[in-house]
């Protein structure tokens, strides 16, 4: 058989069926004691945190701790994934892990020295085009747009 119980809204012990005082206030609001004691506490205003007999005391004050399960704590690891990067797949990147170091520079340097190759081809190939452009003698065209600069032209700004 099951004892349905409540709780002493100022103790907070247990109430069993048949026992306790009730308290309604005007506004309708039901307040259910253990004994005359807590009613006449409540009703003085008295706070159940700092009288030591009290359920709300004895939280605060971290008595009954062998009561309470005590919860292993978890510890969050974070396992460090391998994924592909965004132009790199996961084979790649693991090539090039499994590299000895001095490949990895070798290869790194010859990167390197063409993009340099191909930067000094590149401005090469521009000072030949701006020799050209001088040799024919034309006038250096800007990119300005249509109708700029024009005395009496109405602006194209919308």
């Amino acid at each position: 058989m099951v004892l349905k119980t409540q709780t002493c809204r100022f103790s907070g012990l247990r109430i069993y069926p048949g026992k306790g005082v009730v308290f309604i206030r005007v506004d309708g609001q039901q307040f259910l004691f253990l004994k005359q004691k807590c009613r006449a506490l409540f009703n003085q205003r008295k706070r159940p945190a700092k009288l030591a007999w009290t359920t709300l005391y004895r939280k605060q004050h971290r008595k009954d701790q062998e009561a309470q399960v005590a919860r292993k704590k978890r510890r969050n690891v974070t396992k460090a994934a391998t994924r592909s990067v965004a132009g790199a797949s996961l084979e790649v990147i693991q090539k090039k892990k499994s590299e000895k170091p001095e490949a990895r520079k070798a290869s790194r340097e010859a990167a390197l020295r063409e993009i340099k190759e191909r930067a000094k081809k590149a401005k090469a190939d521009k000072a030949v085009q701006r020799a050209q452009a001088k040799a024919a003698g034309g006038k250096a065209v800007k990119n300005v747009p249509k109708g700029a600069g024009k005395a009496g032209a109405k602006s194209t700004g919308r």
